[in-house]
């Protein structure tokens, strides 16, 4: 007895079934995808955060402590208050920040060399506006390069400073540690 003939083909249950199989990878697939890309603007947003700090800190180093003349010397002075400065090459950032000398530096002949810094920086963000605070050890001097930048490209002149000038220059780092 000869059986009835077997078509060639997939049932309508295999096909279901590689059509559920096919489903599951495909939503795995683009679960990874999304959550890489979520990864990659995350990674994106703290690196440019990273970048503003650093250019904070590069604007502190440079602006903070400005250059005075004591006892005939070209000194770095008392630290400037800044309020609401513009971050260099960060249009809507800025920041505040204040120095607070070193406790045990405080009462040496010419200032403290070590320098408490708070900083605020302050970005707008939707309706309101946002901000992040952090703190930086800074030491009292104005680098060379802005002393160059100072002198020859803009001519500044330095000055006494105007209120109650400190008796003598600041201690050198082996003065500090005596």
């Amino acid at each position: 007895m000869k059986g009835s003939p077997r078509r060639a083909g997939f049932t309508i249950i295999e096909v279901v079934l590689a059509m559920f199989v096919l489903l599951i990878g495909m939503t795995t697939i683009l679960g990874l995808l999304s959550f890489g890309a979520a990864t990659a603007r995350t990674a994106e947003l703290r690196a440019a955060a990273a970048n503003s700090v650093s250019a904070v800190l590069a604007d502190l180093q440079e602006n903070l402590f400005p250059l005075v003349l004591v006892d005939g010397f070209e000194v770095a002075g008392e630290p400037l208050v800044r309020r609401d400065r513009p971050v260099p090459g960060y249009d809507e950032l800025t920041y505040s920040a204040r120095a607070v000398p070193h406790p045990a530096q405080a009462e040496w002949p010419g200032g403290a060399l070590e320098y408490r810094v708070d900083v605020r920086i302050h970005w707008s963000a939707g309706a309101g506006r946002q901000a992040r605070e952090f703190t930086v050890l800074l030491l009292r001097e104005v680098p060379f390069g802005e002393r160059l930048r100072l002198e020859f490209v803009e001519g500044y002149e330095p000055r006494p400073p105007a209120e109650n000038p400190p008796p003598g220059t600041p201690p050198t780092r082996d003065e500090a540690r005596r």
